[in-house]
């Protein structure tokens, strides 16, 4: 039986459908939004491999050309290895579904989405949490949901929800928004330099909406009535807990005399080793969760010494700001370079610049998109002192990178102001927390460093949060450890006097509103302490690029001059990158981009295109170059892809047996313009140059 639910968000209707398709799947459901159609699945292995002690959940985003009537580009015609963007929707949809599960479920679930309709104009990445909550909602699965989902925008001070992407255009906010009807519990998004009171207001507006989403998730709940999944829960040892806490709980807390990361964690895995050790034969069934009871111990411990005495395992204080170390211009052939180095994180930053045509090509659902801006984030294990596969980037370097990237979007010039093509790598060197925030640090000091003119120095910080019952601890620029053990990941990237990009996780049911409005304030406090520090190391981009950077000259012709510019089939336009060294773009404005390493190819091919551009006209002298001899006369080329003829009369003052006589295929000719026809044919004279000399 098929059963809809539908529900007006925006200017549309959001229709869930379930009961028709894929009905052997725990839970299959359909949304809908103008022509927008996105499917998911959910479904639960019945068994648990004998010994798991974690939840194994999986979330996979993909997009099918045909949904925007299309065939895949490239030699294999079908969707292969999946893009960026939908790995960042992936993360984007597991966020807020993963921490409502309970903690006894430990199956392994896999939620598969398709994106089956795209209309180009509604943006469907919202649309893939909807349709996975609801999944999960109809499945049976001990899921404590419904999640619901909004994009958020502002055009002219109105909140807008779920904007096309025409409008985002146009939008100063551009917020994606989950949560129960109790609470968000995840926000990603970046702004264009907002308030802290603008953004929180985009995240209580967004709430109202997805309120009434979760409610017709209930309600398309309630018609399917699936019985409940039957699952054997995961039961920790009570007794092995009890042992474990009379034992280590004080060796755990001795461990705040070490602040360290890793002699703490050595320490740690030191108590860890003894325990598995001690309590083997006590519990040889179970010892196999000794490792998550210790790690639960060292959390209490941890969080409890953050409630009662507002210190954290490092020794700071709540706002505490670990101590930042800065270099410039550390790598001398790359076009800018910095190290940004906080407490035990550390990032690499390097600039390099491109010119205008070596921007990203994107083909997307919602058509063909260039990207001249790009982030690249890169987390080697040696960062965290270990061990590790290396290789194509994976989930979290594309989305930690993305977050980076958007950080510092809103400051990157136009291309009108700085037409280059900008590549910014963080390569993360040491990590100890909020290695994506050092990125936008390392980022913006780079690109001030190659000469970049950016609006304003970016930075970000990484918030955290500890909550038992009503109490709670807002902690500033958090570490691995706090990160891991706490209740909150909330990073906040932006200027001095405004917000660029943000991103919000929480592994508990939700925070109030208050408790953002404290963090967002903390987190202001925060950046503009590490902007200060910054700005003592650099305040100010250098006025002029790398000597290794290509420089960039942009001249205006006229549009009808263009396609002599060009020439036919592009011969004109490479002969002059042939012969120059430079590289020139045009486009249909006139407007000519001409770029080298070398000033003087610049300046030779600009005199080659404003000679052709430049009106030829009867009176004027060209050097032109001799390019065919005929019994009448010689032809000569005046500027590239422009010829005129020297008839034989004309090629000196003296009486001319042979045109051989006088010059041959490649010599340099002083010649005046002395007719232009109906057809445009010219009339050259050396002869008169010659006497007027």
């Amino acid at each position: 039986m098929t059963i809809e639910i539908k529900v007006e968000v925006g200017k549309n209707i959001l229709g869930f459908n379930t009961g028709y398709l894929a009905k052997q799947a725990d839970g299959a459901v359909t949304v809908s939004y103008g022509e927008v159609v996105v499917f998911a699945s959910a479904v639960a292995s019945r068994s648990v491999k004998e010994g798991q002690d974690f939840f194994p959940l999986t979330v996979d985003y993909r997009e099918k050309a045909y949904a925007a009537g299309k065939i895949p580009g490239g030699f294999i015609k079908r969707e292969t290895r999946p893009s960026d963007k939908e790995v960042l929707v992936s993360r984007l949809t597991d966020r807020p579904l993963r921490p409502l599960f309970p903690e006894d479920f430990v199956n392994e679930v896999q939620i598969i989405i398709y994106a089956l309709s795209a209309d180009s104009m509604n943006q469907q990445d919202v649309f893939a949490i909807n349709a996975a909550s609801a999944a999960l909602v109809v499945s049976g699965m001990p899921f404590n949901g419904p999640v619901g989902a909004v994009r958020v925008g502002r055009i002219n001070g109105e909140m807008v929800i779920n904007p096309t992407f025409k409008e985002s255009e146009e939008s100063d906010i551009d917020l994606v928004v989950a949560g129960t009807k109790k609470a968000v519990t995840m926000i990603e998004g970046c702004s264009k330099n907002v308030t802290e009171e603008d953004m929180l207001a985009a995240v209580v507006f967004a709430h109202e909406n997805i309120k009434r989403i979760c409610d017709a998730q209930e309600e398309l709940k309630k018609a399917v009535n699936k019985p409940a999944f039957e699952y054997q829960p995961y039961v920790p040892d009570a007794e092995l807990a009890k042992a474990a806490r009379e034992r280590y709980y004080q060796d755990l807390v001795n461990l705040k005399n070490i602040t360290v990361k890793k002699p703490r964690e050595e320490a740690r895995d030191a108590i860890l080793a003894r325990a598995k050790d001690e309590l083997k034969e006590q519990f040889p069934d179970t010892i196999g969760q000794i490792s998550g009871i210790i790690d639960a111990l060292d959390g209490e411990v941890m969080r409890l010494r953050c409630l009662d005495e507002g210190m954290r395992a490092d020794g700071r204080d709540l706002k505490g700001i670990r101590p930042i170390d800065i270099k410039l211009g550390v790598l001398p052939r790359a076009h800018g370079s910095a190290v940004f180095t906080r407490g035990e994180t550390q990032s690499l930053g390097i600039t390099t610049l491109g010119t205008l045509s070596e921007v990203q090509k994107m083909d997307n659902l919602e058509g063909f998109t260039e990207k001249r801006f790009m982030l690249h984030y890169n987390f080697p294990p040696f960062s965290v002192g270990e061990v590790g596969r290396t290789g194509n980037p994976g989930r979290r370097e594309i989305g930690h990178g993305m977050l980076a990237e958007r950080s510092l979007e809103w400051v990157v010039p136009d291309s009108v102001v700085f037409p280059y093509t900008i590549r910014q790598v963080s390569e993360i060197l040491e990590s100890n927390g909020s290695s994506s925030m050092a990125s936008v640090c390392s980022g913006s000091l780079a690109m001030c460093n190659a000469g970049v003119p950016i609006k304003a120095p970016v930075a970000g910080i990484a918030m955290g949060l500890i909550m038992e019952g009503d109490r709670f601890a807002v902690l500033s620029d958090i570490q691995g450890l706090e990160d891991h053990l706490g209740d909150m990941d909330f990073k906040v990237a932006g200027t001095e006097t405004g917000i660029t990009a943000f991103q919000l996780d929480i592994k508990i049911e939700g925070i109030t509103p208050e408790i953002m409005k404290i963090a967002l304030e903390q987190a202001k406090e925060g950046r503009l302490h590490i902007l200060k520090t910054m700005n003592t190391f650099l305040s100010a981009p250098e006025k002029e690029v790398s000597v290794h950077a290509p420089k960039i000259k942009t001249i205006k012709v006229k549009t009808e001059k263009i396609g002599e510019i060009i020439g036919p089939g592009g011969r004109v336009i490479k002969k002059i990158v042939e012969d120059t060294g430079a590289e020139v773009n045009i486009d249909d404005t006139g407007k000519v981009v001409i770029s080298s390493v070398s000033a003087e190819a610049i300046a030779m091919a600009e005199k080659i295109i404003l000679g052709i551009a430049e009106d030829v006209e009867i009176g004027n002298v060209y050097m032109g170059t001799v390019k065919k001899i005929m019994e009448f006369g010689a032809f000569v080329e005046i500027v590239p892809g422009k010829e005129g003829l020297v008839h034989i009369s004309n090629l000196d003052t003296a009486r001319v047996k042979e045109v051989s006589d006088i010059c041959a295929v490649g010599d340099k000719m002083k010649v005046k313009v002395i007719k232009i026809d109906r057809q445009g044919r010219i009339d050259l004279s050396r002869k008169e140059v010659l006497e007027e000399s």
